[in-house]
């Protein structure tokens, strides 16, 4: 006859409170799992599939067409394209003297915007 093996409760995983300083992924990851049952490795490998979408749909936005990327609920991500600006010649607002700007290369910008559910949330 085999043995019936007891199972163990499930331990309620502790409250989530606010941290006196910003906390580490390890911390982030251990939560998540606590919270969901799940390992941290599992845990670590949605984070990674996470950031691999995101850079796959934020990736090379063109001169008209920015790229977005949705977290649901949390907020969504814009890269836009900067294309080069050349040097020039120019009046210095503070000193009002005549001034030579640097040229600058081009650039992809990343802005992060609020949803409403995360407006609320704070």
């Amino acid at each position: 006859m085999a043995k019936k093996t007891a199972k163990k409760a499930a331990a309620k995983p502790a409250k989530i409170t606010a941290s006196a300083k910003p906390r580490k992924k390890t911390e982030i990851f251990t939560i998540i799992a606590e919270h969901n049952g799940l390992a941290r490795k599992q845990v670590s490998g949605v984070f990674e599939t996470l950031s691999a979408i995101m850079a796959a749909d934020l990736a090379k936005p063109a001169k008209d067409k920015p790229k977005t990327f949705v977290v649901p609920g949390l907020m969504k991500v814009t890269s836009r394209f900067k294309p080069a600006v050349a040097a020039r010649k120019g009046i210095d607002p503070f000193t009002k003297t005549e001034k030579m700007f640097k040229a600058k290369p081009a650039s992809t910008a990343i802005k992060i915007r609020p949803l409403k559910a995360l407006k609320a949330m704070v």
